[in-house]
């Protein structure tokens, strides 16, 4: 199937939706519904027919899929793209070589979520997450008993996630690092760190894969919420780190009454703060969504006092980003820098775009 007929279809699927849209009485904050929006690779990323992470999400939205299942179907593109080292299969392994999955669903209308960390040996974490929400009492399941999981669920168990690329980079990066001679701690870190920084500088890592993830948060034309969040997480990472991602509050927050808000960039920086609950809590004390959002970069920005996260000003030396979504469909992208290349993805009755990312502390 080629773009062009892609395009054509999408128009015609969500023309009827327009029309409505339309049709509908004017009130004080007009709704701008179905909207779906995510973290810049969920346009960048293909599948095999030229559709993007956002537009399947839409479409399945516009043809009366549950939202959820909808969103997962758009992420499972990204999951799947071994091009995408953030994400997945070919995601960026940890210290040892081995690529761990996290991820999180939360289903607005339903009140219910699910997630997994530690993952390894499946390509769509976000689908193991769902099946968490869906058949079990439970929120989180981790490593191995995440896996077993999985597999008791029917889901293929791979032996290995790397890609040829994945693996290149991991070796060359456990070159640099010579960790045979077992320096401190401390020492070990950043010189890992900054190592990593370097394999970005020079081109071999996307700067917006290093910490990985997508997010991707939709509402459909009856008001209804959901998200998702799906990462490799932190290349490099000590085996057994887990990120904000899968955790209820930090990677993904939902509710129904008021929009869903989620995160990538460092996520230990927005684990301190529970900063997208924090987001969402803003949004419902009327906040705009980027308001929303700029009061939680706020809130991390003052929590950052360890001088090793700080650059000469003062300032914190990595980039948290978020995703924000009303419940009427008025969306957001911040962060602490935003310049040229930083953008979100969204998708509505105008197509599929980036939009660029505000951000609070400037252009870098």
């Amino acid at each position: 199937m080629s773009n062009r007929f892609n395009r054509r279809r999408f128009l015609q699927t969500t023309a009827a939706a327009g029309l409505t849209a339309a049709a509908a009485p004017a009130i004080p904050r007009t709704p701008r519904r179905p909207v779906v929006i995510a973290s810049a690779n969920g346009l960048t990323s293909t599948n095999a027919e030229g559709v993007s992470c956002i537009e399947a999400a839409f479409v399945k939205i516009t043809e009366g899929a549950d939202v959820l299942d909808a969103l997962i179907a758009g992420v499972n593109i990204v999951e799947l793209d071994p091009n995408d080292a953030s994400v997945g299969y070919g995601g960026l392994p940890d210290a040892d070589g081995v690529v761990t999955l996290d991820s999180c669903c939360m289903h607005g209308p339903k009140r219910r979520a699910g997630g997994v960390a530690c993952l390894k040996g499946v390509r769509t974490p976000s689908l193991v997450a769902q099946a968490v929400a869906d058949i079990t009492d439970h929120h989180l399941l981790v490593d191995e008993g995440a896996q077993r999981f999985a597999r008791n669920m029917g889901f293929e168990i791979e032996d290995d996630l790397n890609t040829d690329r994945s693996r290149a980079l991991w070796l060359e990066w456990k070159r640099r690092t010579d960790p045979e001679h077992f320096p401190d701690p401390e020492s070990r870190a950043e010189a890992g760190y900054r190592v990593g920084l370097q394999m970005v500088a020079e081109g071999k890592i996307d700067p917006e894969h290093y910490y990985g993830t997508i997010n991707c948060s939709g509402v459909n034309a009856s008001g209804d919420v959901c998200g998702v969040t799906t990462t490799s997480g932190l290349a490099w990472k000590i085996p057994g780190r887990v990120g904000d991602s899968p955790i209820l509050g930090a990677g993904l927050y939902v509710d129904n009454d008021v929009g869903a808000a989620g995160s990538t960039g460092r996520g230990e920086a927005n684990l301190y703060s529970l900063a997208s609950f924090l987001t969402v809590e803003n949004l419902r004390q009327g906040m705009h969504p980027k308001d929303a959002g700029m009061a939680a970069l706020q809130r991390i920005r003052s929590y950052t006092v360890d001088a090793r996260l700080l650059n000469e000003a003062g300032e914190p030396a990595f980039n948290v980003n978020f995703y924000v979504l009303a419940k009427d469909g008025a969306h957001a992208g911040v962060a602490f820098y935003g310049g040229e290349g930083r953008n979100y993805a969204v998708c509505d009755n105008n197509g599929p775009r980036h939009e660029p990312i505000e951000g609070l502390l400037g252009n870098d």
